[in-house]
Order: structure tokens, then C-alpha cells, then sequence
């Protein structure tokens, strides 16, 4: 009886107040992208995807070949989302495409692993970037490391709970800072090309590699630089006029993004050899130090300011797809609720910073961006081919958004994902890929009593658990319970 009327009272409260009107406009929704998508990447993966392919040459290529598919897989989700305008990214796509099954082993992988272990190696990354001048000739201790990237977990989900606009605000200004310190670099680069320093390029592709494996990992190294590309339609319940801003927002945010890794990557190479830029702790500090001393501070501040920006991006997205999964039942009806006051998913925000800071604990970052690439990259290919399905069983979906070419973009899309996944498998069996198909199949293992039978004794341990936190974190269903 408590709990009936503790629900009911938040449920009127809640929706005699609701706010329903959209907080994400236009230019936040290329911040968005732009923003989650210039991260740690560019900053790290050059050093990875010049060890894969062995050569400048191959390299560009690899950087351009991976902003022109994540163009296409953007184009595939811009059709998704403006013809199921739900959050939550691929979920809702694969629930109405194949089914509750394929939707919750999507979302139980996505929400235990890749979101949290993804805000965590961001962090990571802004907590070495961030402590590194406070040590200077060694590298910070790593308790130092991980403690401020626990401590930045905890900053940016409490900015995310505390208001969409204030997160909003703070993307807005973390990508104009991270464009800024890009466009630093593209110039100075050009001044350096301008001077004659193109050495580094003639004979370019001498060292090439021909290991089928290693063109994968280079992928891998590369489109890990470029993911983001898909975070909008995370929030697309919260864009304003979505048929319009999500498509335009993709077509300006992605290619922006692929013009700024290419040229960066340019700008490294006039100033470095290949063996300097794979020996360099740190690509971007190494080219600030050599070309704009004594102003180079400014190059590890604004790489702070640019993997805190994309942090903020994947907790922003990643509580939107805690709580699409939990409103459908997924997971416990807790995460779907919102907080009565600020209209913030908190208990989802809450719940993915969590596991982030639990995903700080291993040390290896590559080891995790290898095993995230491994398992997303099979969902992207999932997502795409949800979209050939959806022409034959949705016909009669409206759809704003309609992708010329889309069986082209779709055989593209599936080929790629398919050799990412299974091209370094072959080239180098590991136990980390079989762990990753165990512990996405093990998530039938909850799917059966739980969401399937909805056995009784879950929901009398959930009832009270779910009352108090309900009432601890101050939050609502946002639809009627029953």
C-alpha cells in the first residue's frame, strides 16, 4: 500500500509538471556528435593505426576509409531514427527488426560493457593527460591516474543528473574548445608544410603491412577514434524537430570530424618521423613541444578539455539507453524513472557511472577499445542489416528519411563489420573474443525468468528495493506503472 501510493503521488506530481518540449537543438546535436567523437582518439590512435598499417601512406588512407564508413553507417541511422523516433540508439531499431531477444542482448552487452567500459578509458585517458604535467620526466603513478578519472566520472554524472541543458551547455563548450586546439594544429601544420617539411612523406608507403589481421586492428584503432557517429540517435525523443536536425546534424558533424583527423594526422607527420610518432608518450603534446614552444602548454590543457567534453557525450547517451531499456522492461523498472525536479534520467545516469568507475580497475586501455570495437562493431552490422529487414516487415512505417542507394550502403556496412569482427579472430585467435560471445549469450540466462516468465518472487524482491531508492534519489515512472 505504501508503495502504490508512493508511485501514484510521483506519477501525479510528475506528470501534472512534465516537461515534454525537446532541450536539444540543431547546433547541440553536431556539438554532440563532433563532441563525443573528437575524444582521446585522435590524441592516442595515431600511434595505433601507424603501428598496424606500417606506413604513412596506408595510414591517411585507413583515417580517411573510416570517416567515409562512418558517414555510411550514419546515413543508415539517420533513416532508423527519423522513422522510429525513440532513444536509445540501435535498441529500439533491433526490437522492432528481430524481436525482444536480439533488443535485450543488445542492450544487456551495451549497458554492462561497452557504454561504462567506454566512458572509462575516456577518463582514462583525460586523467593522464590531466596529471602528467605534475610529473614531469616520468609517467603519473597509476592509483594518481585512475583516482582522477573516478573523480571525473563522478563530476561529469553529476553535471548529467542535475540537468540536460547544463549538459548540454558543457558539450557546447568542450567542443568549441577541442575544434579551437585543432585548428591550432592544422595550421601549424600547414606552416610546416609550407616551409618544406614534407620528407616524411615521400616514399610513403615503403613498410606497408599485408597481414589480413593487422589491416583489422588498424580499422579497429581507427573507427575507435571516429565513434560517436551514432550517439544522436541516443537522444532523439530529446531533439527538437527530428526529422530535419538529426540527418542535417549528421551530414555537417562527420564529415567536419573526418576533414579534422586528416589533417591533424598530416600536421604529426611533417614535425615526425614514423618511428617518432609510435615512440611519443603522447602524439599531440610531442608536436606542441617541437612547433609551438613556448606556447605548447596550451596543447595537453586543451586535450583535458577535449577527452572531458567526449566523456561527458558517451554519460549523456549512455543513461538514455538504461532508461529506453528499462521503460521496455529490460532491466529493472528503477533505471526508467526521472527525477520529479530536474527531468534527468538519474537512476540510469547513476547506474552507468558506477560500472564506469568499476571499469577503471584493469590497466591494459587497448586491451578494452579492442574488446568494445570487437562486440559493437557486431550490432553496428546487426543495426544495418535491420534496416533491409524493416523495408519488407515495416513497409507501412512513414519514413522522413529515405537512403538512396540503401542496399549498396547496407552490403557495405555488413562486409565491414563483418571483417572487423572476425578478421582479427582469424589472424589471432585470442580467449578475450570468446569471452566476449559467452558473456553476451549469458544474458539469457536473466532474459528467461525474469523478462520472459516475469516470475513473481522478482518482482516482491524488486517491489521494496524499488520504493526505497525511489524515494532516496527523488524519481518518478514516467509513464503510468501498473
Amino acid at each position: 500500500m505504501t508503495q502504490k501510493w508512493c508511485i501514484n503521488y510521483f506519477h501525479y506530481y510528475f506528470r501534472s509538471q512534465e516537461l515534454k518540449h525537446s532541450n536539444v537543438g540543431l547546433l547541440s546535436g553536431i556539438c554532440l556528435i563532433v563532441g563525443t567523437m573528437i575524444g582521446s582518439g585522435i590524441f592516442i590512435s595515431p600511434k595505433s593505426v601507424l603501428l598496424y598499417s606500417g606506413a604513412v601512406g596506408p595510414c591517411l588512407l585507413i583515417w580517411t576509409a573510416c570517416g567515409v564508413l562512418s558517414t555510411l553507417g550514419a546515413l543508415c541511422y539517420a533513416e532508423l531514427g527519423t522513422m522510429i523516433t525513440k532513444s536509445g540508439g540501435e535498441y529500439p531499431y533491433l526490437m522492432e527488426a528481430f524481436g525482444s531477444i536480439v533488443a535485450y542482448l543488445y542492450s544487456w552487452t551495451t549497458i554492462m560493457v561497452l557504454k561504462p567500459s567506454s566512458f572509462a578509458i575516456i577518463t582514462l585517458s583525460f586523467a593522464e593527460y590531466a596529471s602528467t604535467p605534475f610529473y614531469p620526466g616520468c609517467s603519473p603513478p597509476l592509483i594518481v591516474t585512475k583516482c582522477l578519472a573516478a573523480a571525473a566520472i563522478l563530476v561529469i554524472t553529476s553535471i548529467n543528473c542535475l540537468s540536460v541543458k547544463l549538459a548540454s551547455y558543457v558539450q557546447n563548450f568542450f567542443t568549441a574548445a577541442k575544434l579551437l586546439i585543432i585548428l591550432v594544429i592544422v595550421v601549424a601544420g600547414i606552416v610546416m608544410l609550407a616551409q618544406g617539411k614534407t620528407e616524411n612523406f615521400s616514399n610513403s608507403f615503403d613498410g606497408t603491412t599485408t597481414s589480413f589481421g593487422a589491416i583489422g586492428l588498424a580499422f579497429y584503432n581507427g573507427l575507435w577514434a571516429y565513434d560517436g557517429w551514432n550517439q544522436l540517435n541516443f537522444i532523439t525523443e530529446e531533439l527538437k524537430n527530428p526529422f530535419r536536425n538529426l540527418p542535417l546534424a549528421i551530414v555537417i558533424g562527420i564529415p567536419l570530424v573526418t576533414v579534422c583527423y586528416v589533417l591533424v594526422n598530416v600536421a604529426y607527420f611533417t614535425v615526425m618521423t614514423t618511428t617518432e610518432l609510435l615512440l611519443s608518450p603522447a602524439v599531440a603534446v610531442t608536436f606542441g613541444d617541437r612547433v609551438l614552444y613556448p606556447a605548447s602548454w596550451i596543447v595537453p590543457l586543451f586535450v583535458v578539455f577535449s577527452t572531458f567534453g567526449s566523456a561527458n557525450g558517451s554519460c549523456f547517451t549512455a543513461g538514455r539507453l538504461v532508461y529506453a531499456s528499462g521503460r521496455e522492461g529490460h532491466m529493472v523498472k528503477i533505471l526508467s524513472y526521472i527525477n520529479v525536479k530536474r527531468y534527468t534520467p538519474a537512476p540510469a545516469l547513476i547506474f552507468n557511472g558506477v560500472l564506469a568507475i568499476f571499469y577503471t580497475i584493469p590497466a591494459d586501455i587497448n586491451t578494452l577499445i579492442n574488446y568494445f570495437s570487437f562486440a559493437q562493431w557486431f550490432f553496428y552490422g546487426l543495426t544495418a542489416l535491420a534496416l533491409i529487414v524493416m523495408r519488407f516487415t515495416r513497409k507501412n512505417l512513414d519514413r522522413p528519411v529515405k537512403v538512396r542507394l540503401v542496399y549498396l550502403l547496407w552490403c557495405i556496412m555488413v562486409l565491414v563489420s563483418c571483417y572487423l569482427v572476425l578478421a582479427p579472430i582469424i589472424d589471432k585467435p585470442e580467449l578475450e573474443y570468446l569471452y566476449c560471445t559467452i558473456f553476451i549469450f549469458s544474458g539469457l540466462i536473466l532474459y528467461y525468468p525474469f523478462v520472459y516468465r516475469k516470475v513473481n518472487w522478482g518482482r516482491k524482491i524488486m517491489r521494496p528495493i524499488t520504493m526505497h531508492l525511489q524515494l532516496l534519489m527523488d524519481v518518478a515512472p514516467p509513464e503510468k506503472t501498473e
